[in-house]
């Protein structure tokens, strides 16, 4: 879906633990480069590349990838990407890049996490499945890294697009803002649900407070829209949302 010149949503689904999932990785485009965010589960990088050449675009030309932070769903198919391209520059936060090059383990991936994964697979998903999955967790993609995000530079894509350091996810967990269609890509940050503009949920952010916190740099951006890689587009009164949001949480 064309959201606006140079700007594109894509919608990957995915089958997850025996049920299906819905991501909204996002394309850029302009006469220089082509720019994806983020690169989905393991596994979808055919399908990816398809939805890229659906938006009319040449997947071969692919030269940018911009991670939003270190989560399987959005890291799985990086090494997919870097193999089977030439050139491609990937772009990410300082804190995320030990953990996506592989020289940590992911956060949260942890042992109990693991083994909470592995108790909620249902009995009906195939034991050869089953395996292949639990060793994706614990063994997850590694990835290359090239180019150190901080938060707060202008990257020249597609017009212009702002890097907002988001804490709360992640540690370095990274937003991005299309200035030309003042659209606000907000990676886990906000989800959409039901066509709901909803904040960061306390089972998926070790770090409420601090999410909280990073909404508040959205306010004084002014989106007009708001791009969620779980739940997709939103449009409507975004700062009014936000501000919902973050005052049913005073004390944080």
């Amino acid at each position: 879906m064309q959201l606006a010149p140079g700007l594109f949503l894509l919608e990957i689904s995915v089958s997850v633990m025996g049920g299906a999932q819905t991501i909204y990785p996002v394309l850029l485009q302009d006469s220089d480069h082509t720019v994806l965010i983020d690169t989905g589960y393991p596994g979808v990088y055919g399908s990816l590349r398809e939805a890229i050449a659906a938006a009319g675009a040449d997947p071969h030309r692919l030269d940018t990838i911009l991670l939003t932070h270190q989560d399987l769903d959005h890291i799985g198919s990086l090494p997919d990407f870097l193999e089977g391209g030439s050139g491609i520059r990937v772009y990410a936060h300082e804190l995320e890049i030990p953990h996506i090059q592989g020289e940590r383990m992911l956060l949260k991936h942890t042992p109990e996490a693991l083994a909470a994964a592995e108790s909620a697979l249902p009995s009906s998903v195939p034991e050869k499945w089953r395996r292949a999955f639990l060793h994706t967790l614990a063994h997850p993609p590694r990835g290359r890294v090239d180019q150190v995000l901080r938060g707060g530079e202008t990257l020249p894509f597609a017009g212009g697009l702002q890097t907002v350091w988001t804490p709360g996810h992640s540690p370095g967990h990274l937003a991005f803002f299309h200035s030309g269609s003042r659209t606000l890509i907000a990676g886990d940050s906000l989800t959409v649900r039901g066509g709901a503009l909803c904040g960061p949920d306390p089972d998926a952010n070790p770090d409420m407070a601090a999410a909280i916190v990073s909404l508040r740099q959205y306010q004084a951006l002014e989106p007009e829209a708001v791009i969620c890689y779980h739940g997709g587009l939103f449009r409507g009164d975004v700062r009014e949302a936000i501000s919902a949001i973050v005052e049913q949480r005073p004390n944080l």
